[in-house]
Order: structure tokens, then sequence, then C-alpha cells
């Protein structure tokens, strides 16, 4: 089983940005890869981006530019840079897990999720 905690959402204005951290525990896979999904209130969750766990990476195209997503493998921590924020982006951000080299944003290839953190940009 693999444990994933994430912190650093918040509120902010347009414009502005805010440093998403995913710390996964317990019986951790190598290679592995990681992802950003968020769900915003009445639609349904999309992914945002992924990494593997030799540094390949993907993104959905509306962050792309805006948004950066990194990893220390050494700490098992996911991060997730995101700036020049949009009103769009606000949603409840989820960390995702699963085993293997596949590079994918799809929902359903990933096995361990965390709780999610809020994140809320006003215009």
């Amino acid at each position: 089983q693999v444990q994933l905690v994430e912190s650093g959402g918040g509120s902010v204005q347009a414009g502005g940005s805010l440093t998403l951290s995913c710390r996964a525990s317990g019986s951790t896979y190598d290679p592995h890869g990681m992802a950003w999904f968020r769900q915003a209130p009445g639609k349904e969750r999309q992914g945002v981006a992924a990494i593997t766990s030799n540094g390949a990476t993907t993104y959905t195209n509306s962050v792309k530019g805006r948004f950066t997503i990194s990893q220390d493998n050494a700490k098992n921590t996911l991060s997730l840079q995101m700036n020049r924020l949009e009103p769009e982006d606000t949603a409840m951000y989820y960390c995702a897990y699963r085993s293997g080299s596949l590079l994918i944003l799809v929902e359903g290839a990933y096995n361990y999720w965390g709780q999610g953190t809020q994140v809320t940009v006003s215009s």
C-alpha cells in the first residue's frame, strides 16, 4: 500500500502562484509514476500533469507553460508549481501514484490517491 498526503492548497487571486506538494509513504515502487488530477464542482476529474520516476513529463493543454510538475525520488515527494493561475484552475487537486514506467495521464491507470487539497482562484 502507498499512502499519499497533499499540501499547499489555498486561495489566491488570478495571476498569482501556488505550489502543491505530495508525499508518498509505505510500499513505494520503482519504477513508478505520479500525477496531479483536479476536479471542479459539477465536473469530472481531469488529469493535470504526470511524471515518471525517470523524469518524463506530460501536461494537459490548458496548463502548459503555466504549471510545472517535479519530483524528488529520494524523498518520495511530488510537487506542482502553478503560475499565472486563472479562476478556471479552481478545483480540488489530487495526487495519484502508480507502479511502472509508463507516462500516462488517465485516471484509471493510477492505483493510489490522496485526499486532495483545495485550490481557489478569485478574479
